[in-house]
C-alpha cells in the first residue's frame, strides 16, 4: 500500500510541476514582429553542405559576409539541419547509426568534431560569440518536435518529474527524417520541454532559428508553443517556419506567431522551379507584413552543392539572365533573402548581385508590393516608395521555348501516379538518329514528381539489347535536382513499388533526355515508375512520359520582347522620368506609356520618378 501512495503522490507532484511549467506566463515583452522589419539577410548551410556543414566552413562563410557583405544588410549566418550528428553524410541522411549528441534533459547539442568549440558542455556559445564579436547574427536549424533519441531513453524534461516520453505521438511524425516525434500540445510537459529547448539555445545566443517539417502540413499548436517559448527567454530569435508551402488558410495565423514561413518546397537552381514562383509570389503578396514576412526559400547562386543534398559540386545552373530574375523577384516581393552558395567562392559577378544598393532598398523598404499583370508569360510587379511616392516596376519575361504536343511523340506512356505507379513502354524507333526522353509534370499542384526511367534498353527486336545507361547522353535536364545514372534525383536508389532497381535513369519533371541513336536499334523498351522518394514525401506526384525520335520543343521565341506598360496603371498619367535600377542608369523621360525590351527569362528593375509639374 504504502508503494502504491508513493508513487499516486509521485505522479500527482510531477502533473502539478508539469502543468506549473505549462502555466507560466510569458513575461512582458515588445512584439516580435519589431524584431525583423524588413526581410531578414543571410547565409545558410544547407545549398551547399547538407546535413554536413563544419565549424571551420561556418567561421569562413561568415569571415566573408563581415568583409563583403555586412556594409549591405546581410547579417544572419545559419546552421542548418543535423548539427547534433557527429557522422551525418551528404546526399542522403544517416538514419542507420547515427552519433546523436543531446544533453541530459534531451536537448540536442552540436557535435563537437565537427564543431570543436562546443566541447566541454559550451553548445554553439563559442561560435555565437566569434559571430557577435564581427557584428553579426546566429541561427541554428531545427526539427519539430522531442527527439526519438529521448524518448527511447525517457530523458527527463528540465523543471518536471516528466519525461519526454509523456509529451510525444508518433502521429504525424516526419515522413522524410525520423529523427523526431510529434509533440502533443495539450500534453503536461509539452510548454516546458519547448521552454527548455528555447533557454538552452538563448543562453548560446542564438538569433535565429529555422524550425523544419513545421508549416506543410501546418502544426498550429507545436508553432503556439514556440512562439510562447522564444518569447518567455527574453531574446530576440527571429523564428523562421518551414518547409512549403504554407497552407493559404493559415496566412494569418503565421503572421500572428512567425517571422517568416515558406511559400514553396526546397527551392533549387532549376528554372522550371524559379518559373513556378510568378504564382507562387502572387498568391502570397497580400500576407506581406512588416515583420512576417513569407518566404520564397532560399538564393542557389554561386558555388553550390559542395556537400549537398541535389546534385554535385558547382556553379549555379541558372544563366546571368535567370539570376537577375531571381533577385528582381525576391527584392520586389520582399522575400528573406537567404544565400545558399558558399560565401568564400564567390565570383564578383554573384557578388555585384548581392550588394546592389537600389535593389535591395527595394527589398528593404518599399510598400504595397504586388502583381500588376500577368500576359502568358510576361509578368509585371509594381512597389511604392513610401517616402518619396516613387514607383517600382518589375518587367519580366518568363517565355519559354514551348513544348511539342503529346500527339507528337513515338510513344506517350499513360498518367504515373499514386494509382499507377509504373508502366512498361515498347516503341518503334526504326530510322531515328535521335531519341528523347520526355517527363511532363501532372500539375497536380505538387512538386514531388520524381520520375525513374527503368531498365531502358535499345533492341534490335531478336534479341540484342544495348543498355541505354551505358550510353552518354548528349543533354539531360530536370526540373528539380539533375538526372543521375543508377539513382533517383533525390540521391538515393532507384526504388518503384518496393522494388529497387541497379540499372536506370533517375529524373524529375519536367525533364528532357537526349541521346544519339546507334545503328542496328530499331525498338526501345523501357519501364517508367513514381519514385518512391517522391511517395515517401508527399500525397501528390503525377507525371507522364513520352519517348521522342524528333525535337519535343517548337522553335524558340525571340530572344528579347517588348514589356508595355500604360503610365495610367502606375498613377503617373503626367508622365514619369525612369532609372534602371540594376545599372543606375537614367533612361529619360517617358509620357504615356513605358516599353522596354527584356529578355527571355530575364528582368528589368526600374524607379519611375513622377514628374513635377512647374
Amino acid at each position: 500500500m504504502s508503494y502504491l501512495r508513493n508513487l499516486l503522490c509521485g505522479s500527482a507532484l510531477a502533473w502539478v510541476g508539469a502543468v506549473a511549467a505549462q502555466a507560466q506566463p510569458a513575461a512582458p515583452r515588445a512584439d516580435f514582429h519589431q524584431w525583423a522589419p524588413s526581410p531578414p539577410m543571410g547565409w545558410n548551410s544547407w545549398d551547399c553542405y547538407g546535413p554536413t556543414v563544419t565549424e571551420a566552413e561556418t567561421r569562413a562563410n561568415a569571415d566573408y559576409m563581415a568583409r563583403h557583405l555586412k556594409a549591405s544588410g546581410w547579417e544572419y549566418v545559419v546552421v542548418d539541419i543535423r548539427w547534433y550528428v557527429g557522422n551525418d553524410t551528404a546526399h542522403g541522411y544517416n538514419e542507420k547509426n547515427p552519433d546523436w549528441n543531446l544533453d541530459q534533459y534531451g536537448r540536442f547539442v552540436p557535435a563537437p568534431n565537427r564543431f570543436p568549440s562546443a566541447a566541454g558542455g559550451k553548445g554553439f556559445k563559442p561560435l555565437a560569440d566569434y559571430l557577435h564579436a564581427k557584428g553579426l547574427k546566429f541561427g541554428i536549424h531545427l526539427m519539430r518536435g522531442v527527439p526519438v533519441v529521448a524518448v527511447q531513453r525517457r530523458l527527463p524534461i528540465k523543471g518536471t518529474r516528466l519525461t519526454a516520453a509523456d509529451i510525444y505521438t508518433k502521429d504525424g511524425q516526419c515522413q522524410w527524417l525520423h529523427d523526431m516525434y510529434t509533440v502533443v500540445p495539450t500534453r503536461p510537459g509539452a510548454q516546458a520541454y519547448y521552454n527548455s529547448l528555447f533557454e538552452l539555445y538563448a543562453s548560446w545566443g542564438v538569433d535565429f532559428v529555422k524550425i523544419d517539417d513545421l508549416s506543410e502540413p501546418y502544426h498550429a499548436g507545436e508553432i503556439e508553443l514556440i512562439r510562447r517559448a522564444i518569447d518567455r527567454t527574453g531574446r530576440k530569435i527571429v523564428f523562421s517556419m518551414s518547409p512549403g508551402e504554407t497552407p493559404l488558410a493559415d496566412a494569418r495565423h503565421a503572421q500572428q506567431h512567425a517571422n517568416m514561413w515558406r511559400t514553396v518546397g526546397d527551392f533549387w537552381d532549376s528554372w522550371e522551379q524559379l518559373k513556378e514562383h510568378f504564382a507562387v509570389c502572387a498568391r502570397w503578396a497580400p500576407y506581406i507584413m512588416a515583420g512576417a514576412w513569407p518566404d520564397a526559400d532560399m538564393l542557389p547562386l554561386g558555388r553550390l552543392g559542395i556537400r549537398a543534398e541535389r546534385g554535385d559540386d558547382r556553379q549555379s545552373r541558372f544563366t546571368p539572365d535567370e539570376q537577375r530574375t531571381l533577385m528582381t523577384l525576391w527584392s520586389i516581393f520582399r522575400s528573406p533573402l537567404m544565400f545558399g552558395g558558399d560565401l568564400p567562392s564567390t565570383d564578383a559577378a554573384t557578388l555585384a548581385l548581392l550588394t546592389n544598393p537600389r535593389v535591395l532598398a527595394v527589398h528593404k523598404a518599399s510598400t504595397h508590393n504586388r502583381q500588376l499583370f500577368r500576359r502568358g508569360d510576361l509578368v509585371g510587379w509594381v512597389a511604392d516608395d513610401p517616402r518619396t511616392g516613387d514607383k517600382f516596376l518589375a518587367l519580366f519575361n518568363a517565355q519559354d521555348q514551348e513544348q511539342a504536343p503529346a500527339s507528337a511523340a513515338a510513344l506517350a506512356g499513360p498518367p504515373i501516379s499514386r494509382e499507377v505507379w509504373q508502366a512498361p513502354l515498347d516503341v518503334d524507333i526504326a530510322g531515328a538518329q535521335k531519341l528523347y526522353l520526355v517527363v511532363r509534370g501532372g500539375a497536380d499542384g505538387t512538386a514531388w514528381d520524381h520520375a525513374d526511367w527503368l531498365n531502358p534498353v535499345l533492341t534490335d527486336g531478336v534479341g540484342k539489347t544495348l543498355d541505354l545507361t551505358t550510353l552518354p547522353w548528349r543533354t539531360a535536364s530536370a526540373g528539380w535536382g539533375q538526372a543521375t545514372v543508377g539513382k533517383s534525383v533525390s540521391g538515393g536508389p532507384l526504388r518503384v513499388a518496393g522494388q529497387t532497381y541497379a540499372a536506370g535513369i533517375g529524373t524529375h519533371a519536367n525533364s528532357l533526355i537526349e541521346y544519339d541513336v546507334p545503328a542496328g536499334y530499331p525498338r526501345f523498351r523501357a519501364t517508367v515508375g513514381l519514385d518512391q522518394a517522391a511517395a515517401g514525401q508527399n500525397t501528390g506526384g503525377t507525371f507522364q512520359a513520352l519517348v521522342f525520335t524528333q525535337s519535343p520543343l517548337l522553335p524558340a521565341p525571340a530572344d528579347s520582347v517588348r514589356v508595355p506598360v500604360a503610365l495610367a496603371e502606375l498613377g503617373l498619367a503626367g508622365g514619369a522620368t525612369v532609372q534602371d535600377l540594376w545599372s543606375g542608369q537614367t533612361l529619360g523621360a517617358v509620357s504615356d506609356e513605358f516599353a522596354p525590351y527584356v529578355r527571355r527569362h530575364g528582368a528589368g528593375f526600374y524607379r519611375l520618378v513622377r514628374r513635377r509639374l512647374p
